[in-house]
């Protein structure tokens, strides 16, 4: 049985429909850019973030840029955020001329060790991120009150874990502001790019609308040097669309993960901590075979991914950092040993299973 990593036209088959009716809408208005759509978007997707503003943008890396330049982040400045993220994390600290310097993850969330974040702290700091990766948050407790005692704003990358909470609030609530991804593969996502930032503060939402579209402050008058970078109608209409099955579909993923936790054997499963609602953005298991486990899944007809190989601190882009292997221990060996399997909704009973019995007809040859 081949059971594909990622199917998106399975996962919207029961709404296509209703995507072609709003693109179509869209298409029949004539307005593409910060129209009627993008505004609607907007409303109905605060509250998702439990913020009173969230502002559209052309992608999730943007959105962590904006979001850190509206609360006050330049080039020369320090932002800690960890090694273990996608890439586009740290390109959005570089994009503003800052440098990333990192803290270590858990062993067990891959989020923020809070323990170690202290330590990570320059004097040059003015944000931390967090990344609330697979869709589970970082313990964001105790790193908002080290932030708090420095003055340090914090934004959290919340571009997995739309619709995760912490202590029953939403992800993207706790920070000076948060940033989303509406990637297609995301939980919430686009048929294109786009994404979003979200806020509680007046001052940083007025920031990052000028910011998003030139630094306007009014049509044609440019108060500050910004961007382009703007949520387009079509896909604020087909996310307007999708974020109305998001509760739906963020149960789904829930229960599929559940099966995974009850049938696997052998290998190490994720596992939700404390305080805090995981919506497996991915399914991760780790092995320390990792490649050899991926190479019988794919003989087997399972799609996997790595996510991801190689931590921030290892990539080439961030030699200059002269930070060599050794220096983030567990980061390190999540990218070994890390192996993401397929789950979505309309995932099959028959294809999970599938899964399952791959995974442990491997485990019992080659043991945990």
């Amino acid at each position: 049985m081949q059971v594909p990593f990622n199917a998106i036209a399975v996962q919207d088959a029961a709404i296509l429909d209703e995507i072609v009716a709003a693109m179509t809408r869209v298409a029949q208005r004539g307005w593409f850019v910060l129209g009627e759509e993008g505004d609607a978007f907007e409303r109905e997707f605060a509250p998702t973030t439990g913020c009173a503003h969230a502002l559209g943008v052309g992608n999730g890396t943007d959105a962590i840029r904006l979001a850190l330049e509206a609360v006050g982040v330049a080039a020369g400045d320090d932002v800690v955020t960890v090694p273990m993220t996608a890439a586009f994390t740290g390109l959005a600290i570089s994009m503003l001329g800052a440098r990333p310097v990192f803290c270590d993850v858990e062993p067990v969330t891959l989020t923020m060790d809070p323990a170690k974040l202290e330590a990570a702290i320059t004097p040059r700091t003015r944000a931390i991120v967090p990344v609330h990766l697979y869709g589970q948050c970082a313990d964001l407790e105790p790193i908002l009150a080290i932030a708090a005692r420095r003055g340090i704003p914090v934004v959290e990358d919340v571009a997995q874990a739309v619709g995760a909470q912490y202590d029953g609030r939403p992800a993207g609530s706790f920070g000076a502001a948060s940033s989303f991804s509406f990637y297609p593969t995301k939980n919430l996502g686009a048929y294109g790019d786009g994404g979003a930032v979200a806020t509680n503060l007046d001052t940083v939402a007025d920031k990052v609308r000028r910011l998003r579209n030139g630094g306007q402050s009014q049509r044609y008058r440019h108060v500050e040097l910004g961007v382009n970078s703007r949520l387009d109608e079509l896909q604020a209409a087909v996310l307007r669309v999708k974020l109305g099955v998001l509760p739906a579909a963020t149960i789904a993923r829930r229960v599929l993960a559940a099966r995974y936790d009850e049938g696997l054997r052998g290998v190490q499963i994720p596992q939700a901590a404390a305080r805090r609602r995981h919506v497996y953005h991915l399914y991760a298991i780790r092995h320390p075979q990792r490649d050899v486990l991926a190479s019988a899944l794919a003989a087997a007809g399972v799609g996997t991914i790595v996510h991801y190989p190689i931590p921030l601190h290892l990539q080439p882009m961030y030699a200059s950092l002269g930070l060599a292997r050794g220096a983030f221990p567990e980061s390190e060996r999540a990218g070994d040993e890390l192996l993401s399997l397929p789950l979505y909704p309309g995932l099959r009973p028959e294809q999970q299973d599938a899964v399952i019995e791959a995974v442990n007809a491997f485990t019992a040859q080659h043991g945990g």
